[in-house]
């Protein structure tokens, strides 16, 4: 597989693995051997660029990545993140960008993932009561101790980006950023070019919308995090925003390949410095999303399409309100 930078001169594999379905939000899971043959599958397959976070599970996806990459640790390129508390049972708590907080959670990622440094450390959500040139002082510390060798952030603002990058350079942005989600484009990514972030999209298959393999009578298990979410509540919803669905799959018949390829061939052609990583629990599916890198779209066929998506509207929030109110609009 063909590599790509992010900021600060990081270089990753041009697609990742996003591994929080692995045990979180997307039932049903893999038993933890299945998870750690997958990982290592992945690997075998050219994916060196491997996210995970603390709160997926909560922890036990940072083991499972620990578990699966540990013989081949100087090869791979391993992001996690902190910023949450947990109550006593172990379940999430609100954003906690505190330092004694974020002093834990390193700690705890550290022994989880069987290594002595971090690759990439992200906050996961912005913290509203921690300035983040505070967060952004302590990376710089962990960075010279050795701890960290990159540090990034996830759903955060134009204006947030730029006062912790002005601290220590932030080498990449984690948003969710898709055909089905293009906020971004408005105001992150000139920023992140201005700066020279590397953006790293989560979701690029729209959590499995783009794929086709979702309709108004699709179940879905209990305990999916899409439930949640209004634009998949919402048959209403749903059926209307199908009409993108319906793009993708005339795009992907004229390419003779498929809707997840032509998701994630979009996202890699629209800037050099992004990184989408997909996740998944299947090597079909992960060999599919794989081939995303073989679509090659012309400047005028790249034109055709935003003309197209800027006809096509999208309706229903992406997130609920809970998980709204921590996404960084500051």
């Amino acid at each position: 597989m063909k590599t790509r930078k992010l900021g600060q001169g990081l270089e990753v594999s041009e697609i990742g693995l996003g591994c929080m379905g692995l045990s979180f939000s997307f039932p049903p899971f893999p038993t933890r051997e299945e998870a750690v043959s997958f990982i290592r599958q992945a690997y075998e397959m050219g994916v060196t660029f491997f996210d995970t976070a603390e709160v997926y599970g909560p922890f036990d996806n940072e083991e499972i990545l620990g578990e699966a990459l540990e013989d081949v640790r100087d090869k791979v390129i391993i992001a996690t993140k902190f910023g949450f508390s947990y109550t006593s049972e172990g379940k999430r708590d609100g954003v906690d960008s505190s330092e004694e907080n974020i002093r834990r959670a390193i700690e705890g990622s550290l022994k989880r993932l069987k290594t002595n440094y971090i690759d990439l450390f992200y906050q996961h959500r912005v913290d509203p009561n921690v300035p983040i040139e505070q967060v952004a002082k302590i990376m710089k510390e962990f960075h010279q101790e050795g701890k960290i060798r990159h540090w990034g952030l996830s759903e955060a603002s134009a204006n947030t980006i730029r006062k912790a990058h002005a601290v220590f350079p932030v080498t990449a942005l984690q948003s969710e950023y898709s055909l089905f989600w293009r906020e971004p484009e408005k105001e992150i990514i000139p920023t992140l070019e201005e700066l020279g972030i590397g953006f790293v999209p989560f979701s690029p298959l729209g959590k499995g919308f783009l794929t086709g393999a979702i309709t108004i009578d699709t179940p879905l298990e209990p305990g999916d995090f899409r439930l949640t979410i209004p634009r998949f509540q919402n048959k209403e919803f749903l059926k209307e925003n199908l009409k993108l669905v319906d793009f993708i799959k005339e795009l992907a018949e004229k390419k003779q390949t498929t809707p997840a390829a032509i998701a994630i061939g979009w996202v890699l052609a629209q800037k050099n410095w992004f990184v989408p990583i997909p996740g998944t629990k299947k090597i079909e599916r992960l060999k599919e999303n794989l081939s995303g890198a073989d679509v090659i779209f012309t400047n005028e066929e790249l034109k055709e399409i935003k003309d197209r998506l800027d006809k096509i509207e999208i309706i229903g929030e992406r997130y609920n309100e809970d998980a709204n109110k921590m996404v960084d609009r500051s």
